[in-house]
C-alpha cells in the first residue's frame, strides 16, 4: 500500500511537472509571437531610415547632376514621300508629305575616364563624378537599292546629326563637334523630334556632297552621379570606360567583355556588333523614340557605395525572431539545469533588451558603419542580458555560458549577413547543430524528478 501511495505521488508530482513545463514553454512561445509587434516596427523604422537616405541622395543628384545615358550620334534625313488616298469615290490622289531616314553609325567608338567621389550631407552618403568622354566613327553610305529611297527626294540641307544626353545639367561645357570636314557647334533642339529625351543637335549642310559616309569626332565633358550609362548604337560599338572605383556593378544587357577591378579602380571594356542591337541600322519613319524607361540597347556601370548599413540592418532584422526563440530556449534550459526558476516578466525584459539591440545597431550603423555597429550593439546586449541572468541566478558560471551562447548566436547571424550565395547552406548547416544542442541539453535533464 505504500509502495502504490509513493507511486502514485510521483506520478501526481510528475505530471504537475509536465503542466507546469508545458504551460511555461507556451507563455514563452506567446511572448515571442508579441515581439513579432516591435520587430515589424524596427522593420519599418529601416525602411524609413533607408528612403530618407533616397531622398537625400536623389536632393544631392538632383542639384548636382541625375545618372547618365550618352545616346547617338544619329543621322536624321528629312525625306519627301508621295502618300496616296482614296475618296469616298475611289478617286486615288497623291499627297507629298516629309517623313525621315534614320541612319545609325557604321562604327562607334567611346572612351571614358570617371573620377566618382562621395558627397556628405549629415549622415547620408550620395556618389557623383566628373568624367571626360571621347566619341568617335563613322557612318556608311545610305543603302538605296532595298529602301527604295529616291536621293533626289531627300533634304540634304536640313539634315541633322542628334545626340542624346539625359540629364542636360551635367554639361560643363558647350560640345563642338567635327562632322566630315567642318566642326559645328552643339545646340539644344525644340522640335518635334523625339529621338532622346534631350537632343542635342547639329545641322550639317549636305547638299554639296549629298553623302552620309562622313567621319565624326567630339567630346564631352560631363558630370552625374550613381550611373554613367551608353546605348549600343553602332554597327560596332566599342566602348570603354576607366573609372577610380573599386567596387563598380556592371549595369544593362551587356556585360564587358573584358575588365579588371583593384582597389586603385577599374578597366572595363565592350565590343559588340550589331546582330544583338534591337534597332536596324537604316529605317524611315516620321518620328522615333528610341529612349524608353527600360532601354534594352543600353549599358553601363553604377558607382555603388560600397556598405549599404540599411541593407544589413533589414536582413538583421529578419533574422529577431529567430534569435529571441532560441534565447528563450536557451534561457528556459539554463532555468531547469540552475534550478532556478525565472520569471515571465524577466523573458520580456530580455526580450525588450533583444529588441532595442535593433534600434542600437541601425543608429550606431549611420554613425560608425555596419560591423563595428554591430559589435558595439552586441557587446552591449550581450553584457547587460549576462549581467542580469547572474543577479537573477546569483551564479556567475551559468550567466557566463549563456552570455557565450548568445554571442555564438549573434556571431552566426554576422557571418550568415555576410555571405551572399552561401548563405542558405550555412544557415540550414548552423540550424541544425543550434537544434542539435538543444536536443543535447533537454536530454541531460531529468524532467522526472524536477520539483
Amino acid at each position: 500500500m505504500n509502495n502504490e501511495s509513493k507511486e502514485l505521488t510521483e506520478s501526481n508530482g510528475f505530471n504537475r511537472l509536465g503542466q507546469s513545463v508545458l504551460i511555461k514553454l507556451g507563455l514563452i512561445g506567446m511572448l515571442t509571437l508579441f515581439l513579432l509587434i516591435p520587430s515589424n516596427w524596427i522593420q519599418n523604422l529601416i525602411i524609413e531610415r533607408q528612403l530618407r537616405q533616397d531622398e537625400v541622395t536623389k536632393d544631392i543628384s538632383d542639384k548636382w547632376s541625375g545618372s547618365q545615358l550618352v545616346e547617338g550620334p544619329i543621322m536624321v534625313l528629312p525625306y519627301k514621300m508621295l502618300v496616296s488616298q482614296k475618296d469616298t469615290a475611289g478617286k486615288v490622289t497623291y499627297k507629298e508629305s516629309v517623313t525621315n531616314i534614320y541612319l545609325m553609325p557604321e562604327i562607334l567608338n567611346i572612351a571614358s575616364k570617371a573620377n566618382p567621389e562621395v558627397l556628405h550631407r549629415g549622415i547620408f552618403d550620395a556618389v557623383v563624378y566628373n568624367t571626360k568622354i571621347g566619341v568617335n566613327g563613322k557612318f556608311s553610305p545610305l543603302e538605296l537599292k532595298k529602301s527604295g529611297i529616291n536621293p533626289d527626294f531627300i533634304q540634304w540641307d536640313k539634315a541633322k546629326l542628334v545626340i542624346g544626353l539625359s540629364d542636360l545639367k551635367g554639361l560643363k561645357n558647350n560640345p563642338v563637334i567635327k562632322f566630315g570636314d567642318s566642326v559645328y557647334n552643339v545646340e539644344p533642339d525644340f522640335t518635334s523630334l523625339q529621338l532622346f529625351s534631350n537632343n542635342l543637335i547639329i545641322l550639317p549642310d549636305l547638299s554639296a556632297q549629298k553623302n552620309t559616309a562622313l567621319n565624326f569626332d567630339f567630346d564631352l565633358d560631363l558630370r552625374g552621379s550613381n550611373e554613367l550609362n551608353f546605348m549600343h548604337l553602332g554597327r560596332t560599338t566599342t566602348v570603354r570606360i576607366d573609372g577610380k572605383w573599386n567596387n563598380p556593378s556592371f549595369t544593362g544587357r551587356y556585360l564587358p567583355g573584358d575588365r579588371k577591378v583593384s582597389d586603385e579602380g577599374f578597366t572595363a571594356t565592350w565590343k559588340m556588333p550589331y546582330f544583338n542591337r534591337p534597332f536596324p541600322q537604316q529605317w524611315i519613319e516620321e518620328n522615333t523614340i528610341l529612349h524608353t524607361a527600360n532601354n534594352e540597347a543600353a549599358f553601363g556601370v553604377d558607382f555603388i557605395l560600397p556598405v549599404d548599413q540599411y541593407q544589413k540592418t533589414m536582413r538583421s532584422a529578419k533574422y529577431a525572431i529567430l534569435i529571441i526563440l532560441l534565447t528563450f530556449i536557451s534561457l528556459f534550459f539554463t532555468e531547469l539545469l540552475n534550478k532556478k526558476k525565472v520569471h515571465l516578466l524577466q523573458y520580456v525584459l530580455i526580450g525588450a533588451a533583444m529588441t532595442i539591440y535593433y534600434t542600437l545597431l541601425l543608429s550606431f550603423s549611420e554613425q560608425v558603419g555596419f560591423t563595428i555597429a554591430y559589435l558595439i550593439a552586441s557587446i552591449a546586449t550581450v553584457l547587460l542580458i549576462g549581467v542580469f541572468i547572474a543577479t537573477l541566478l546569483r551564479n556567475r558560471k551559468p550567466a557566463i555560458i549563456f552570455s557565450g551562447i548568445l554571442s555564438v548566436f549573434y556571431s552566426f547571424i554576422f557571418v550568415i549577413i555576410q555571405l551572399q550565395d552561401l548563405a542558405l547552406l550555412y544557415g540550414s548547416i548552423g540550424l541544425f547543430i543550434i537544434v542539435a544542442a538543444m536536443m543535447y541539453l533537454s536530454a541531460k535533464i531529468d524532467w522526472s524528478r524536477r520539483d
